[in-house]
C-alpha cells in the first residue's frame, strides 16, 4: 500500500518522518507538508497528488488534534469522518461544505476541519449544534477530503494525537508545551501499518 502523509506543520513532518525511517515497514510512504488552514492544505494536496503521478492507494492526514472534554491528551485517535466546523450556508446551497467525509479509521468520531484555533467556546458552539459529545479538531483535514475526492477518489485516513483539550482550559500554550514534549509519532506509523 502506497501512502501520501499530509503533515500540516514543520513539527508534525519532522516528527512523521523520524519515526518512518526507523522502521521497516509493510507500506510505502510519502511524506509532504500539507500546511494549516483549510485553502493551504487543498491547494498542497492537489499538489502533492499531481506531482506523485496519481499513484497514491491512500492519503493520510497525520499529526495533533484538540479534543473535546472525555478525551486523554496523548491518545491516538483514527476517526470515521470529517466535517467542516465552521461553515454557515445553507446544505442545499453549497453540500459540498455541508457533507461528511467517510474516513478509514475506526474511532467513532468525526474530526471537525475549521480556520480557527479551537477554544472551549468553539467546541461547545460544535457539540451543541451538531448534537454530538466527542470529537477531534484540526484546520486541515475536510478540505484534503474534499481535494482528494475532485481529484482522484482517493481514500482519506486521519490519524491524530490529541495535543490539548479546550474545555479543559487548555491553550495555545498548552499546546506547545504537549508538542514540545510529545514528538514520537511511531504510534501513528503503527496504525497506519495496522489499517485495514
Amino acid at each position: 500500500m502506497e501512502y501520501l502523509v499530509l503533515a500540516p506543520t514543520d513539527r508534525e513532518y519532522a516528527n512523521i518522518t523520524a519515526a518512518i525511517a526507523r522502521g521497516t515497514w509493510r507500506n510505502r510512504y510519502e511524506v509532504r507538508k500539507c500546511g494549516v488552514g483549510k485553502a493551504l492544505a487543498a491547494a498542497n494536496t492537489v499538489a502533492a497528488l499531481l506531482r506523485g503521478g496519481l499513484r497514491y492507494d491512500r492519503i493520510a492526514v497525520i499529526g495533533y488534534a484538540a479534543a473535546t472534554a472525555g478525551q486523554r491528551r496523548g491518545c491516538i485517535v483514527a476517526p470515521r469522518a470529517a466535517r467542516y466546523h465552521d461553515c454557515r450556508v445553507p446544505a442545499a446551497f453549497v453540500p459540498e461544505l455541508a457533507e461528511t467525509y467517510r474516513l478509514l479509521g475506526g474511532d467513532d468520531m468525526v474530526v471537525w476541519t475549521g480556520d480557527a484555533f479551537v477554544d472551549a467556546a468553539i467546541a461547545a458552539e460544535v457539540k451543541d449544534r451538531f448534537g454530538v459529545e466527542d470529537g477531534l479538531f484540526d484546520m486541515e483535514t475536510a478540505a484534503v477530503c474534499q481535494a482528494a475526492a475532485a481529484v482522484a477518489d482517493i481514500p482519506v485516513v486521519v490519524v491524530k494525537m490529541v495535543s490539548d483539550i479546550p474545555e479543559e482550559c487548555d491553550t495555545e500554550h498548552s499546546y506547545d508545551e504537549f508538542v514540545d514534549s510529545h514528538s514520537d509519532f511511531g504510534m501513528i506509523v503503527d496504525c497506519l501499518e495496522n489499517l485495514k
